[in-house]
């Protein structure tokens, strides 16, 4: 569902209707007094959905399967109340200093909100002594009142660190606890809730005029949201109607599809059409800041159900859209992708703990949407449950009602398991730059870059190492894998960072941040290089690429994707010298490189892979680890049929890597190109190695790496191999025989052709006519076509650049007429053809296509 800003203001109501009063449509008889105003139920409404949503209600808390959630409650605030007991000087609780550590501000201000939570649990649940407890209640009244005497109330002394604890973090927190002890303070502390808002708002230092500005980089995507649900609840405690109005209005920019070429707000953090989500302006992050804001709306629905705030229908279209075409093609077997997750595939909290808050929205909004729609989510809630190895854990769940609504879905026996993926799907991310590929029994996931979308993100010493992760790099997961054992951080810890699967880097050796600066981030601040400053974010956090052609094309099932390997923004804006001397900064090897999407294969096009200072290069064809134990095996062919041995420089005809233990394997086959070179150790690590803040946990795998290594000085090589997930010897042999052949294979087109399907795909990297079988492409272009079997060509056609007018391929041989077309492509009969012109302007990538009889 693309929703422009337009339609969500139709569906919306009006802000005058809003700050007339918080309450529900004037067709309800519940929001008006007998003398026909508008009386306080919206807000009571949304104050008591906020009870329902953190502390339960008591139809959610009486199922048994709440009953560890709610214990989990209680005993956090237990220990946290043990700690408080103990605090000593300088500290609120034991063990947490204040003063100088904003981290530890925010945790005192989550320890009196644990506190304060299990005091408002609802009846239903198991018995305790804290539930409704007045003594404690006071308690967190009093840590309160403490902590903005001494620690938060001065604006002189506040604000060091990281700007989103000021902002975002502690209002989140205090937010919720005024919201929930919204009678105590009342009754004993009326003053702390004016206290708190004022400083609060005073803290929106990347606000304006103690608000959320939209017009600020800061307040954009899962942050404006938080900013903004934290201010709902700050004016309904305050009955403050207008302060709701407009964090209502502020958060439904971020329903709104992205849409690139009309930019509001200069804003691109969102979602787009083709499904991809943009966090912190260039970083692909639908896997951590994406899941956040998820969330949070999610809990918005909640939040003004039955209020007349929202127009809950529209809201959760735009959640179900956000859900089937942004969250489920990037969630296999349970596991969130790495490709979309920044500096959180550091985490020692995987993918499977990613999808935990997945899963509570879905579940959450299958009871808000018709009957069809939420049919289908109840029965993806109950697939990630049966096909993770690790599923969602409802502890983690923000709410104990959704907990209850998770827990019903999963022994509903009319609700049957299914994804909301189809079996076969091909998928351009291209506004973020990635590709998904699916199939049964494997997921091919690829990370790309360009000028538009970031290399990769290092941030607060997370992700140390993650300089080629946007350079084409690949996971393959299979089926049945416990993905956190082939992936995640120890992926990331046992691999070297210059031998990613997919990735072509040069022989050197680069310093993490720390190293470099000796401090979290490079500090100048005479040339704009502060913490958060934009010179950070473009040079250091999250630097773009410096390549325009980045992108695809998807054709049913099946896709081709390309990539033009260029330096990153700080490397160019070094040599430029517009950066100070003392900053460090890579220079990139060069590979222009193709992906080829099919049915048991995919196929991996490289050419001009070389360096022009000199380097040796290497090419990672793939690298997977293991446990040190497992029975993993490597066999193989040579091309004159004899048993490869792992010894000798004779031409490869395949490999193929086993690991027994967990059924698995990943066949490989040399189409073209130099030898590969296997290698296979057994590394240990420490899982700081990629985050400082990670535990001090020594990983050991077992890492096999299949690669090919141009010497230094070497002239520029080309290679072509498949990876094809779950092959058997017999089968990787058999490709002796076809159906594979590649087309061409350098820096101005690569293509390749499977007879079996009947499918050609190409890349063309440069303009003028290139020449593919019995295509002609205008260049740059990407472009798949398929003759079927009833003699129809299928043709998808897309603009990788995101910067042409128009692109055209021609059709060679008899004349065909269009059947079917996508709105802008014209089939116009030419001598010797048929040629099929494609309007892309403004397009971003998206794939364009026809058929033709």
């Amino acid at each position: 569902m693309d929703i422009s800003r337009r339609t969500l203001m139709s569906a919306l109501p009006t802000a005058a209707t809003l700050v007339a009063g918080i309450g529900p449509p004037a067709a309800s008889a519940a929001g008006r007094r007998r003398d026909g105003s508008v009386g306080p139920d919206g807000q009571d409404r949304l104050l008591a959905n906020a009870d329902a949503l953190f502390a339960g209600d008591t139809a959610s808390n009486a199922r048994a399967e709440v009953a560890a959630k709610l214990t989990a409650i209680d005993t956090a605030a237990r220990r946290r109340l043990a700690a408080l007991d103990g605090a000593g000087p300088g500290e609120l609780f034991r063990g947490t200093p204040l003063g100088t550590s904003e981290a530890n501000l925010n945790a005192s201000f989550q320890y009196l909100w644990e506190i304060a939570l299990a005091t408002r649990v609802a009846d239903g649940g198991p018995a305790s002594d804290l539930r409704g407890n007045a003594a404690v209640r006071r308690r967190v009244l009093d840590g309160l009142s403490w902590l903005h005497e001494h620690h938060y109330g001065d604006q002189e002394r506040g604000y060091y660190g990281n700007w989103f604890t000021w902002e975002i973090g502690i209002s989140s927190h205090v937010s919720r606890t005024l919201a929930l002890l919204r009678d105590e303070v009342a009754a004993h502390r009326p003053e702390l809730t004016g206290l708190y808002i004022a400083s609060m708002d005073a803290y929106l230092r990347n606000g304006k005029d103690g608000d959320a500005d939209l017009d600020s980089r800061f307040h954009t995507g899962a942050n404006l949201a938080d900013i903004t649900t934290n201010r709902m609840l700050q004016g309904a405690v305050t009955g403050d109607a207008e302060r709701v109005a407009k964090a209502v209005a502020d958060q439904e920019t971020v329903y709104a599809t992205i849409d690139p070429y009309r930019l509001r707000h200069g804003v691109t953090d969102g979602f787009y059409a083709d499904g991809s989500f943009i966090q912190h302006a260039s970083v692909a992050y639908t896997g951590s800041y994406g899941t956040a804001l998820l969330g949070r709306v999610t809990q918005t629905l909640k939040l003004l159900d039955g209020t007349g705030l929202a127009a809950g229908d529209v809201l959760a279209g735009v959640l179900h859209a956000w859900v089937t075409r942004g969250f489920a093609p990037l969630i296999f077997e349970g596991w969130m992708m790495e490709v979309v997750r920044g500096r959180a595939v550091s985490r020692t909290a995987g993918g499977y703990a990613a999808v935990t808050a997945v899963a509570e929205s879905v579940a959450d909004l299958s009871a808000y949407v018709p009957r069809e729609r939420a049919a289908a989510l109840r029965g993806y809630v109950k697939h990630l449950a049966e096909t993770s190895r690790v599923p969602p854990d409802p502890g983690g769940f923000v709410s104990p009602v959704s907990v209850a609504r998770y827990a019903g879905i999963l022994a509903d026996p009319a609700v049957p398991a299914a994804d909301l993926n189809p079996p076969a799907r091909s998928i351009a991310f291209n506004a973020m730059d990635k590709t998904v590929h699916r199939r049964p029994g494997f997921a091919f996931a690829l990370a790309r870059s360009s000028d538009r979308i970031s290399k990769y993100e290092y941030m607060n010493g997370e992700n140390l190492m993650p300089w080629f992760q946007g350079d084409g790099a690949h996971y393959l997961y299979l089926s049945g894998e416990d993905q956190s054992e082939a992936f995640g951080a120890d992926y990331f810890t046992a691999v070297s960072p210059y031998r990613l699967a997919g990735v072509t880097a040069p022989a050197e050796e680069r310093g993490t941040v720390p190293e470099l600066y000796g401090n979290l981030w490079y500090d100048n601040p005479e040339r704009g290089f502060t913490a958060s400053s934009e010179s950070q974010n473009a040079y250091v956090y999250f630097p773009r690429g410096t390549n325009t052609f980045s992108g695809g094309a998807t054709l049913g099932a099946f896709g081709a994707a390309g990539l033009v390997q260029g330096d990153d923004a700080a490397y160019a804006a070094l040599r430029a010298g517009l950066l100070p001397d003392d900053f460090v900064a890579y220079r990139n090897a060069r590979a222009t490189k193709s992906w080829f999407l099919l049915d048991d294969e995919v196929v991996v096009l490289s050419a001009g892979v070389g360096d022009d200072a000199g380097r040796a290069v290497t090419t990672t064809v793939d690298t997977r680890i293991a446990d040190p134990g497992a029975a993993v095996s490597v066999t193989g062919r040579l091309r004159d049929g004899a048993r490869w041995t792992g010894a000798g420089t004779a031409p490869l005809a395949w490999l193929r890597y086993a690991d027994a233990s967990r059924g698995t394997s990943v066949g490989y086959v040399f189409l073209a190109g130099p030898p590969p070179t296997v290698e296979r150790e057994t590394v240990a690590r420490s899982r700081r190695v990629v985050r400082l803040s990670n535990p001090d946990t020594v990983v050991t795998k077992q890492v096999f790496a299949l690669s090919v290594t141009g010497a230094a000085g070497a002239p520029a090589a080309s290679m072509a191999w498949a990876l094809v997930p779950g092959a058997s010897e017999r089968r990787l042999a058999a490709y002796a025989r076809g159906p594979l052949s590649v087309v061409a294979n350098d820096t101005g087109l690569q293509a390749v052709r499977h007879a079996g399907l009947g499918l050609l795909a190409a890349n063309a990297f440069t303009a003028g006519p290139h020449r593919a079988a019995w295509l002609r492409l205008d260049g740059p272009a990407s472009v798949l076509a398929r003759r079927t079997r009833a003699g129809a060509v299928e043709i998808a056609v897309s603009d990788p650049t995101m910067r042409r007018e128009r692109v055209s391929v021609t059709l060679r041989g008899r004349a065909r007429a269009a059947v079917a077309a996508d709105e802008g492509v014209d089939v116009v009969r030419v001598p010797g053809g048929t040629r099929i012109e494609v309007t892309t302007r403004r397009a971003h990538g998206r794939s364009f296509t026809a058929t033709l009889r």
